[in-house]
């Protein structure tokens, strides 16, 4: 090892402590590319805990410790710099930093893949990284809009699919488990995601875990893990501004309109943070306005979220966060057929609803709160405690009388990180939430019509541990988790989900992975106990739900096949059990565990930096063979809503402070869809383009969605979002 790398090494260890008490030191400036443009670059002090994330000019300030400071500048694509350098108590320093190309793209660290951080090439499953800088350049409001473009991700009416995972069933029984800052924020009621709880402005990353996932993280994560995390508080003060506008287009025949003005969508947010050394915190509030594009489809959106840092000693850290959205929206229900509205003598009216769905309302305020310890021991020992505390309120107002349900989902969570010796890595804790949720609409009441309000619960209880060990070039990695469900105080079910992995770098055919995992998911208080009509049809509890279970299979290479083009390919192959579906019989429809399915096919994603300075390209494609298997008197079929072919396309263009891009998502037609099965379904070839421009503190981005104005469905009877015109600005101190 070179002298100067063991310096730096031996100088990291120094205690912050032994520096501290000399006081406090300014040190601020810039950071530049090679050409000038300012960079979002990340300044930390190596032996210390102080941390800054440039603005948007470059801009960055810390408050450092006297004495001797060393300071690392890096991000991503970039050749990271360490400076040195000696300050006294009380210095105000100047420090501007340039860095250059990297020759090799920095590797992202990630956090979820294994409950610990680790290096992306580390991980024995896919892992799809959405950058901060991914989704600014979408002028979008919520965190699903980034997202859907991510390799192997779709969203179907607001339903995240990995690799076909979910289907679609309005909301209900996600297969797939959000985390914020790496906690459950799925709902507890439901089982759902809201999307919209975290300000789109507070979202620094998200890693989409692909896969099986309950090994370390239990229920849910039957078909992945979504993690969206939150940015760094930077040291001093910062504000950011952002406003939103934009406008849907109308109807491309004049027989389909249904208003005389054109829909607008209007928004504005503020986040301001002040940091020291010690203590950090951030506040962002705003809301947004739509009048959406289509009949009966105005929202309005309020949402205010708050962090907090304090940092008593460098080898401990507490965070607490809140969140707290409020929707009020018209809900547009299914499209008007022939004889269901003032249909104009068309067999079907796309952007009107049925007369009998008209003035459907729904009031829906959601919120968490979480609060995590975490402490660095030793070099060989870390553990982190947390507690969250999830809510869910909504009221459905409908002319034939109103739903409602008021949930609450608590949990805790104790974690340790075992460094023995040599390149092992032990990750063990146990995991525990309750779940209740007191409504008129999952009552369990086999009468739909008696309006009786009932509550129920669900507990559950865990227990996992993960271990990885280096083998020359191989990483192993092996680990189970065992849970305990119960449902209004009586046993259910233990699950047992273990997890066997491995990765081997080469040193010409990139990093080869492989793993096997059990997945499952335990029926949402709503499958087991719903009692309602849809359009007429009555819908009747099951309480005696099994959970869903998986096998999952992958075999995975990233490889970087030169300095321009980067690859990441797998194949993946999963058993599926005693899936939930909804079923109609005897005129009634019923939530019931009767699919066998098996999920395979390749999962592909490029990046290619063409011999044109500034401009990127990717691409990202999934071939899926979904098949509901034979089970009793029902013969193999597709599984529903689930597509075989999956197609993205981007390309982004920067020179200077202005960048251009867009996006092609291409999605075949679906096989099978489980209501409304003779309406014609058409494949999905949507456009998105987009533009962006940078002077000074104004950041100025606009995008063009769906921009040929393609008429189509994910879902039937329900169309989805045309050609809309969204710009932002932000200013940035």
């Amino acid at each position: 090892m070179p002298v100067r790398a063991l310096l730096l090494a031996a100088l990291a260890t120094v205690p912050l402590r032994a520096v501290s008490a000399q006081g406090t030191a300014a040190l601020y400036g810039s950071v530049r590319d090679s050409s000038g443009q300012p960079l979002r670059a990340t300044v930390r002090v190596v032996n210390g805990d102080g941390v800054g994330v440039a603005d948007a000019q470059g801009r960055y300030r810390l408050s450092v410790p006297g004495g001797l400071v060393i300071v690392r500048v890096g991000l991503l694509g970039f050749q990271s710099l360490v400076d040195t350098l000696t300050l006294a108590a009380g210095d105000s320093v100047e420090r501007d930093y340039r860095l250059g190309p990297a020759v090799v793209p920095l590797e992202p660290v990630i956090v979820t893949a294994a409950k610990h951080s680790q290096l992306l090439s580390q991980a024995v499953t896919s892992v799809a990284l959405v950058s901060d800088t991914d989704v600014a350049r979408r002028a979008v409001t919520t965190v699903d809009e980034a997202v859907d473009k991510a390799p192997g991700v779709q969203f179907l009416n607001g339903q995240v699919n990995i690799r076909g995972s979910s289907g679609y069933v309005q909301g209900l029984g996600s297969r797939v488990l959000m985390l914020v800052d790496g906690v459950p924020a799925n709902q507890g009621d439901r089982g759902g995601i809201n999307w919209d709880l975290i300000p789109l402005e507070d979202v620094a990353r998200v890693e989409v875990v692909k896969g099986a996932g309950s090994a370390l993280y239990g229920s849910a994560a039957l078909g992945g893990v979504v993690n969206v995390i939150t940015r760094e508080i930077p040291s001093g003060f910062h504000a950011r501004v952002r406003a939103l506008g934009g406008a849907y287009a109308n109807p491309p025949f004049d027989v389909w309109r249904f208003r005389d003005y054109t829909g607008a969508l209007e928004g504005l947010d503020v986040t301001t943070s002040y940091g020291t050394a010690a203590a950090r915190g951030s506040y962002t509030a705003g809301g947004w306005h739509s009048d959406g594009y289509r009949e009966q489809d105005r929202r309005n959106h309020w949402q205010t979220a708050a962090k907090a840092q304090w940092i008593p000693t460098p080898e401990t850290r507490v965070t607490t966060s809140g969140s707290w959205a409020s929707d009020q929206y018209e809900t547009p229900l299914i499209w008007c057929t022939h004889g269901s509205c003032d249909d104009r003598g068309q067999d079907f009216q796309p952007f009107m609803i049925e007369a009998s769905g008209r003035g459907a309302f729904t009031r829906s305020d959601k919120g968490q709160l979480a609060a995590t310890v975490e402490h660095h021991a030793s070099e060989r020992f870390a553990w982190q405690a947390r507690g969250s505390w999830g809510r869910t309120d909504f009221t459905d107002f409908q002319p034939t009388g109103d739903d409602w349900g008021v949930a609450n989902r608590y949990g805790v969570e104790f974690r340790g990180e075992v460094h023995p010796t040599g390149d092992r890595v032990v990750t063990l804790g146990a995991e525990g939430s309750f779940s209740d949720v007191r409504t008129n609409i999952f009552t369990g009441d086999a009468n739909p019509t008696s309006n009786v309000v009932r509550t129920h619960d669900q507990r559950e209880f865990a227990a996992y541990a993960e271990g990885e060990r280096q083998l020359g070039r191989l990483r192993l990695v092996a680990g189970a988790r065992i849970d305990h469900l119960d449902v209004d105080g009586g046993s259910l079910a233990t699950v047992l989900s273990p997890r066997l992995g491995v990765v081997l770098p080469t040193a010409r055919a990139g990093v080869w992975r492989a793993s096997a995992g059990r997945g499952f998911r335990a029926p949402s208080l709503a499958e087991r106990f719903v009692s309602t009509f849809v359009q007429g049809i009555p819908v009747v509890p099951n309480p005696d739900l099994d959970p869903e279970t998986a096998w999952s299979f992958e075999l995975g290479n990233a490889a970087t096949l030169s300095s321009a083009v980067r690859t990441d390919a797998a194949l993946f192959w999963t058993e599926a059990y005693d899936l939930i579906e909804p079923t109609v019989d005897s005129g009634r429809i019923q939530f019931k565990n009767v699919t066998h399915a098996r999920l395979a096919g390749l999962d592909l994603a490029v990046t290619a930096t063409p011999p044109v300075a500034g401009l990127t390209t990717t691409l990202s494609y999934t071939f899926l063979h979904a098949r509901a298997l034979a089970h009793d008197s029902v013969s193999e079929r597709p599984l529903a809503f689930r597509p075989r072919h999956l197609l993205t396309l981007g390309a982004d263009y920067q020179r200077g402070v202005i960048g251009v891009g867009g996006d092609f998502r291409y999605t075949s037609r679906l096989d099978r869809v489980e209501i409304y099965e003779t309406d014609p379904r058409v494949a999905e070839k949507v456009l998105d383009l987009r533009v962006s421009a940078v002077w000074g503190a104004w950041t100025l981005r606009a995008q063009l969605a769906n921009a040929l104005n393609y008429i189509y469905s994910q879902v039937p009877r329900t169309l989805a979002p045309v050609r809309t015109f969204a710009a932002t600005i932000t200013w940035t101190y």
